[in-house]
C-alpha cells in the first residue's frame, strides 16, 4: 500500500533528493542527478522496483518527525513498546558524490530494528550484481552505476534483497553509508560521518538563517526557502520543479508528468523569492543557469530544460512501473519542451527585469539577448500557444500568453540595460501598446465585463490572476476586479483554487485534478493588492495549513479527499508562498520591510506594477 504523497519528506544534497516515508522507507532517489534514473522507484511501484527501509521490526505506537533546525536534516522518531529510536537521514553537501546517510540512535529501552534493500538502477528495472567489498560492504552493479553500502551489523542477501536485524540500545548509535559512484571506477570511499554531519549541518544552518525577517511567517517561510534550494542544483544553478515524476493530479488519472526539470516559466517568481528574502546569490546563479540554457536562436527557446541546460527531454512511458496508487502511466522526459508557449519571452524579459532591480549585475548577454527575442516574438504573439498550463490539445489565443508578450516588450521599452537604443525602445512601446489594446478588446466578456481564459470563450482561468500582478492593469481597475471575482466564483472550491475549469475540453485528456497551490497564493496576492487584508492572512494561513508535519507542499491539493497531489515537493507552491509571505508581512504588521507586493519592480510613478511609470493604459 502506497504512503500518502505528503507522508513524505525530502533529503538532499543540492544535486539531487531522496524521499522519506513516516515508516523509514526511501521510496524515491535518482542518481548523480535530479533529472538521472532512480534506482530507487517503489514511489511508482512496489518494493520490488527498488527502496531502502529501517524502522523497528516490532510494532511502532507512535511516530514522530522533523527536520533539524534550519536544515535538510531529517529526524524520524520510533516509539515502540520496548523503547524509542531516532532515525536521522541526511545527505552530505559537496563530497564528491552523492551519499545518503543514516543514522540509528537509541533514545530509551532496547529496540529491534530491520534494514531492507531493494536496488533497482534504471527507473526500477535493471537488478544489480551485489558483491562484497569487505567486511560490512557491499556493492552494487548495474550497467554505468554503482551504489555501494556501508553497515555497522550484519547483511543478508536473500530474494534479490539485502536485509538485516539487529538492536539498538539506548544511547547507541548506528551509521550506515549508501554512496553512489560509476562502475567503472574505484567504489566510493569511506565518509567520516561524524564530520560530514558536522559540515551538511552547518552548511544548512548558516544558509537559512540569513533568511530575512518576514514577522510571524519567518519559520514558514525559512522552511520553504530551504526546500526550493534542496532541489537547486549546486554546480549549476538550475532549480528543479520537483523532484519526482509522474506523482498524479488525480489519483487513478493519467495527469502524471515528468517535472524534474527546470521551467523557464518559473524564472521570475523564483528570482523574487530569492531576492525577497536576501539570497542573491542564488537568485544571480539560477538567473546565469537561465541565460546559458535559453542561448543560442531565439526560434529554439524551449520552456524548460534539463538540470544542466538539456535540451532533449524526449517523453516516453515506462510500463514495468504500474504508477502511484495505479496512476498510469508513468512518464520519463516531458514533450512539453517543445511546445510553444509565448509567456516564457515575457517571463523571461521580466526575470532579467527584476533581477537588475534586485541589484544584480548586468551581464551583457542580457543586452544582446533581448533584442533578439523581441525579433522573434514580435512575429510570434499573433499566433495561438499552448498556454501557461501547457494544454495537450488545440492551440488558442490564451490571454495570459498574450499579456506576458506584452510584459516582454514592456518591460524592454522601460529598461535602458535591456535595450539600449531609444528608437527600439519606441518600437517596443509601440508593439506593447498594440498587443495591450488587442487583450483588451479581444481577451474580455463584454457582458461581465472580465478577462477570460482566451479569446472568444467565457471560460476562466486562474492564471489571470497575474494580470495585476505583472502590472497589466492597477487591482483597482474594474475588469480586474470583475476578474477575481469570477474566479472566486466559478474556481474556487472549498476555498481553494482551481487552474481551470477542466471540463470544458481545454486539452484531450480526462478532466480531474486537484486545486493548484501556487493559484491561491495568487489568490492571496491578489487580496492584498485590493486592501482585503483580513480575506489574505486567512486564506494564506489555511495554505499554510495544507503543508505537510515538515512544511512541505505537493502542486496540487484534493479539497474533497483532503490530501496533497502531484509532483512532491513543488517549487512553484513553495516560491509562490514565500512571495506571498512577504507581501502580506509588507501589507500588514511589517510595512517597513518596503518590499514589492506584484512581481515586477516598482517604480516611483504610475500604478503598481506598471513599469512604464504610466498610470495604465485605458
Amino acid at each position: 500500500m502506497h504512503s500518502r504523497i505528503e507522508d513524505y519528506a525530502m533529503i538532499g544534497d543540492c544535486q539531487t533528493a531522496a524521499l522519506v516515508g513516516l515508516n523509514g522507507s526511501i521510496d524515491w532517489l535518482c542518481l548523480p542527478r535530479f533529472d538521472s534514473p532512480s534506482c530507487f522507484s517503489s514511489l511508482l511501484g512496489t518494493d520490488e522496483h527498488g527502496s531502502y527501509c529501517i524502522s523497528p521490526s516490532e510494532t511502532i505506537n507512535q511516530t514522530r518527525r522533523r527536520y533539524s533546525d534550519g536544515s535538510l536534516i531529517l529526524l524520524t522518531e520510533f516509539d515502540t513498546n520496548s523503547g524509542a529510536v531516532e532515525l536521522t537521514d541526511f545527505m552530505p553537501i559537496q563530497q564528491g558524490g552523492s551519499h545518503v546517510v543514516r543514522l540509528v540512535r537509541g533514545l530509551r529501552g532496547a529496540v529491534k530494528m530491520q534494514l531492507s534493500l531493494s536496488v533497482r538502477f534504471g527507473y526500477g528495472r535493471a537488478v544489480p550484481w551485489a558483491d562484497k567489498l569487505g567486511p560490512g560492504a557491499l556493492s552494487f552493479v548495474a550497467g554505468p552505476d554503482m551504489l555501494v553500502l556501508r553497515s555497522p551489523v550484519a547483511l543478508q542477501g536473500e530474494d534479490q534483497t539485502t536485509s538485516a536485524h539487529f538492536t539498538v540500545g539506548e544511547s547507541e548509535c548506528l551509521a550506515f553509508v549508501l554512496s553512489y559512484g560509476l562502475s567503472h571506477l574505484e567504489p566510493p570511499k569511506m565518509l567520516d560521518v561524524d564530520r560530514v554531519y558536522r559540515e551538511t549541518r552547518s552548511f544548512w544552518t548558516n544558509w537559512s538563517d540569513r533568511c530575512a525577517d518576514v514577522g510571524r511567517w519567518t519559520q514558514e517561510t525559512k522552511r520553504s526557502l530551504i526546500t526550493l534550494k534542496g532541489l537547486s542544483n549546486m554546480p549549476t544553478g538550475g532549480i528543479v520543479a520537483a523532484a519526482t515524476t509522474s506523482l498524479p493530479e488525480k489519483i487513478g488519472g493519467t495527469r502524471n508528468w515528468d517535472y524534474r526539470y527546470c521551467w523557464v516559466r518559473d524564472s521570475a517568481f523564483t528570482l523574487l523569492a530569492f531576492l525577497h528574502a536576501g539570497y542573491t546569490e542564488e537568485a544571480r546563479s539560477f538567473r546565469d543557469w537561465l541565460l546559458r540554457a535559453v542561448a543560442g536562436s531565439p526560434e529554439q527557446i524551449q520552456i524548460m530544460y534539463g538540470v544542466g541546460g538539456e535540451r532533449r527531454l524526449e517523453e516516453v512511458e515506462a510500463p514495468w512501473l504500474p504508477g502511484y496508487e495505479g496512476s498510469a502511466p508513468v512518464r520519463i522526459g516531458n514533450d512539453a519542451a517543445l511546445q510553444t508557449q509565448l509567456d516564457i519571452f515575457g517571463e523571461l524579459s521580466d526575470a532579467l527585469a527584476v533581477a537588475m532591480k534586485g541589484g544584480l549585475a548586468t551581464v551583457e548577454r542580457s543586452s544582446k539577448l533581448s533584442p533578439m527575442i523581441l525579433e522573434h516574438l514580435e512575429q510570434l504573439w499573433v499566433k495561438p500557444d499552448a498556454g501557461f498550463w501547457e494544454v495537450r490539445g488545440q492551440a488558442q489565443h490564451f490571454t495570459l500568453s498574450k499579456v506576458m508578450a506584452w510584459v516582454a516588450f514592456d518591460r524592454a521599452a522601460s529598461n535602458k540595460s535591456l535595450t539600449t537604443h531609444q528608437t527600439d525602445r519606441n518600437r517596443y512601446r509601440a508593439l506593447a501598446d498594440k498587443i495591450h489594446a488587442s487583450v483588451r478588446k479581444e481577451g474580455i466578456d463584454p457582458q461581465r465585463n472580465c478577462f477570460t481564459q482566451a479569446y472568444g470563450v467565457n471560460h476562466m482561468d486562474a492564471s489571470l490572476l497575474l494580470l495585476p500582478l505583472f502590472g497589466f492593469l492597477p487591482p483597482s481597475d474594474d475588469r480586474i476586479r470583475n476578474t477575481v471575482a469570477e474566479i472566486e466564483r466559478r474556481l474556487v472550491v472549498n476555498g481553494l483554487v482551481l487552474r481551470y475549469e477542466t471540463e470544458t475540453g481545454i486539452d484531450s485528456l480526462p478532466p480531474g485534478e486537484g486545486a493548484f497551490l501556487a493559484c491561491s497564493f495568487w489568490l492571496v496576492d491578489n487580496f492584498i493588492l485590493q486592501g482585503r487584508l483580513e480575506e489574505a492572512e486567512e486564506l494564506f494561513e489555511r495554505l499554510l495549513s495544507l503543508r505537510n508535519d515538515v512544511g512541505l507542499l505537493a502542486e496540487q491539493y484534493d479539497p474533497i479527499d483532503k490530501r496533497q497531489l502531484g509532483n512532491f515537493p513543488q517549487a512553484f507552491s513553495h516560491v509562490a508562498m514565500v512571495n506571498s509571505a512577504f507581501g502580506l508581512a509588507s501589507a500588514t504588521k511589517y510595512p517597513q520591510l518596503g518590499l514589492p507586493l506584484i512581481y515586477v519592480p516598482k517604480v516611483p510613478v504610475g500604478f503598481p506594477g506598471n513599469s512604464s511609470g504610466r498610470s495604465g493604459i485605458l
